[in-house]
């Protein structure tokens, strides 16, 4: 199915996360130019993980959020592009060749026959296509190039960067959309997404991972040559800090999250041995029963938490061989990319250059918006209006065909980064 974003004069995006959900209407001009008309977020319930857990909770959370981004714009909405997140994302690199005149230059028919072609046979396995994105294009074995046109060659090949999730739990999701009497547009992983809000055009050239950390999940993708060449995610994320907090100091989640955010550290100092603060025991909330505690016993909760979700995240980058990549970056985002000292702990596991990434892309946006908490839901709106996905009509969903064979993708990175 293709879409034809750019032609539509309004576009709207739900961000649907494990801590918030998100909605953002936007007017489109002839230009590509966004404006954002309305928003709308609130804390979500019945997602855990990026995973649906209760149908209707997840569904009143996202009636609420477009309810208030319709009422700020004055408009219905009936389409969305949502986002997809979770641990189950997948992706690999597809890649197709076709032979060419020699002589006559590459035209516009040859490059339509090499997209046919690598639309044919798609093996889903028992998952959605959710990305099917046409990346770079190679003569006879050459180096990567965007535009093959006029160039004369004996062969021309193509790779296709393609994205799954979970036929069932995406049923759920569309369950969600469809309760909430609205209909799914098209789908985004939320790590692309945010790549498309953050990054800038070099550092999707030159090579850059985007880590979107989340409420319940941490999302992977990263950018190569200008085009994604990887996604992935990890099942840990803001809400495991908070857990660990609550756990640990023995309080309520709503506490331990108010303590993440006023006095949470990823890495100790030495003042912290000696500042104190207020803790309220679980189900107390006089102040009477405050206890103090030192803030250092705070970070040695939170400091682990955050080691293990950058660890977490270099084994992903290992094993499709992109930690040991020169000139590679990595580009933080996400709510609980705003903890303090999290950059410096990056940096130190991973071995890399970190930056925050905050929404860059789309000018004049709402000040409320600039922030990296929104970065999915600004990211999809970039999606949409520069769509060039050609997904296929019919694919196969029987199988262990292309699903899984996740070494092509490892050893094409490994050739090409």
């Amino acid at each position: 199915m293709n879409h034809s974003f750019n032609r539509l004069s309004t576009l709207a995006t739900l961000d649907i996360g494990s801590s918030k959900v998100c909605c953002l209407i936007a007017h489109i001009g002839r230009d590509k130019k966004i404006e954002i008309v309305g928003h709308g977020y609130n804390a979500s319930h019945g997602i855990k993980n990026g995973i649906i857990t209760d149908i209707n909770q997840a569904t009143l959370s996202v009636c609420n959020a477009v309810e208030t981004a319709e009422q700020m714009a004055n408009e219905r909405i009936n389409r969305v592009i949502i986002n997809i997140s979770g641990e189950k994302t997948a992706s690999f690199i597809r890649n197709s060749v076709i032979s060419l005149h020699k002589n006559r230059p590459i035209g516009d028919a040859d490059i339509e026959k090499l997209i046919a072609k690598s639309n044919t046979k798609i093996n889903v396995a028992d998952n959605e296509l959710i990305h099917c994105l046409p990346t770079n294009y190679r003569v006879d074995k050459g180096e990567f190039i965007k535009d093959p046109r006029n160039i004369y060659g004996e062969n021309l090949s193509l790779d296709v960067m393609l994205g799954f999730y979970p036929s069932i739990l995406y049923k759920n999701l569309a369950s969600v959309i469809e309760n909430a009497h609205l209909e799914i547009a098209e789908k985004a992983f939320s790590a692309y997404a945010s790549g498309l809000a953050c990054l800038v055009d070099d550092e999707k050239e030159l090579g850059a991972t985007i880590i979107d950390i989340g409420g319940g999940t941490t999302s992977i993708a990263t950018f190569k040559d200008g085009f994604p060449i990887y996604f992935s995610t990890i099942p840990v994320g803001g809400n495991n800090i908070t857990n660990d907090i609550a756990w640990g100091l023995t309080t309520s989640f709503s506490h331990a999250e108010d303590l993440k955010n006023r006095h949470g550290c990823a890495f100790l100092i030495s003042q912290d041995e000696t500042e104190s603060i207020n803790v309220y025991p679980v189900g107390e909330e006089d102040d009477n029963t405050i206890r103090q505690i030192h803030k250092s016993d705070l970070i040695n909760i939170i400091a682990p938490r955050v080691e293990e979700m950058f660890e977490m995240v270099g084994r992903k980058l290992a094993d499709c061989g992109l930690k040991n990549a020169s000139s590679h970056r990595i580009v933080l985002t996400g709510g609980c990319s705003q903890l303090p000292g999290i950059r410096d702990v990056a940096s130190l596991v991973l071995d890399k250059q970190v930056r925050l990434g905050i929404p860059r892309n789309i000018p004049n946006m709402p000040k409320a918006l600039y922030n990296p908490t929104f970065s999915t839901a600004l990211g999809m709106l970039l999606f949409a209006i520069n769509y060039n996905e050609r997904k296929p009509n019919k694919v196969i969903s029987r199988g262990s065909g292309d699903i899984g064979s996740f070494g092509k993708i490892f050893s094409w990175i490994k050739q090409n980064f």
